[in-house]
């Protein structure tokens, strides 16, 4: 378990918070290095993406929930999703205002610039930082706050980067990390997950525990596969922009919502790691998909992920302290 809530910001200093930042983002560039000499690529890559997403972390979903005593609070249920979604909103907006501000517009960049910076890592990056802050039992908050992220970048994201209708969005909603939040829900209100045979429970335990590596390694695996033109990496007023975004307006904003929201304390922490993340990897995707600028997302990914191993540290410190955590 991590420290106290009334103790971390005076026990983790900004050495102990980069020892755990350090590594999360190391795998990261252990998926680049696999990339690039040829160890992951092609099918390989493909199938270990659905080996993720279809397995791993569901396992890591329904371990984390099932048997969380911290969700028997009405308030880590019902508030969690939607700051989710609310903060996500309000980051993509600013971003977007920022874009235009920065002189971009629809056809030259402005959507894709917005979904990119506007959307912090919500999930593999901040699943091991928070977990190395706050103990285990911190990933159930974590994953049901992640619910209106969730909802938040397949319908909003999804028309912002590509005008499609809502009912686009709201279909990608039946993923199996959803479905099996759900389920792991249920089973954990009605207590009906403590009679889970102990076998069943430990292989998804075994399960679990490989959904981050692999995610994180597979996060610089996709990364390195743009990494073939760096001139078009380097666009100052792109990568500008979204350190601003991320490392200045969305921390600011997201601390002063975890100090005044009348919320639990597993929430605030949550808020709080979630407003000093980089950038997140799925724009990539979704970029990809929607007819976006794929290059544009690459840019703001790798910057921000890079002033993320000095920022995120400093920002995690004083969101704690600010925010009273």
């Amino acid at each position: 378990m991590g420290p106290s809530p009334a103790s971390v910001a005076a026990v983790l200093s900004y050495g102990d918070l980069l020892k755990l930042i350090v590594p999360v983002f190391a795998m990261v560039a252990v998926g680049v290095v696999l990339r690039r000499v040829h160890w992951i690529e092609g099918a390989a890559e493909g199938s270990l993406i659905r080996l993720v997403i279809y397995l791993c972390f569901p396992c890591l979903i329904f371990e984390s929930v099932v048997r969380n005593d911290t969700l028997h609070s009405a308030g880590n249920l019902l508030l969690p999703p939607l700051a989710g979604c609310g903060l996500t909103i309000a980051g993509i907006a600013l971003a977007w205002q920022l874009g235009r501000l920065l002189g971009f517009e629809k056809g030259t960049g402005l959507r894709t610039f917005a979904l990119s910076a506007g959307l912090g890592n919500y999930s593999y990056v901040a699943l091991p930082i928070l977990v190395g802050m706050f103990g285990e039992s911190s990933r159930g908050v974590l994953f049901v706050h992640n619910i209106g992220v969730e909802a938040t970048v397949w319908t909003v994201g999804v028309l912002v980067l590509s005008g499609l209708s809502l009912r686009e969005g709201w279909r990608r909603l039946l993923s199996p990390m959803v479905i099996t939040l759900f389920a792991a829900v249920a089973l954990n209100l009605t207590g009906a997950g403590m009679y889970i045979p102990e076998a069943v429970h430990k292989m998804v335990n075994s399960l679990a525990g490989c959904a981050i590596p692999i995610g994180l390694i597979l996060t610089g695996v996709n990364m390195a596969n743009y990494l073939n033109e760096p001139r078009e990496l380097l666009q100052p007023r792109v990568l500008l922009g979204a350190a601003a975004i991320r490392f200045l307006v969305v921390p600011l904003l997201f601390i002063l919502v975890a100090r005044w929201l009348p919320c639990s304390v597993e929430l605030k922490r949550v808020i709080v790691v979630q407003g000093a993340m980089p950038a997140a990897v799925i724009p990539i995707l979704l970029a990809q998909l929607y007819g976006g600028r794929p290059v544009m997302a690459v840019q703001i990914v790798l910057g921000t992920t890079a002033l993320g191993v000095l920022l995120t540290p400093l920002w995690l410190r004083a969101g704690l302290a600010w925010a009273g955590l």
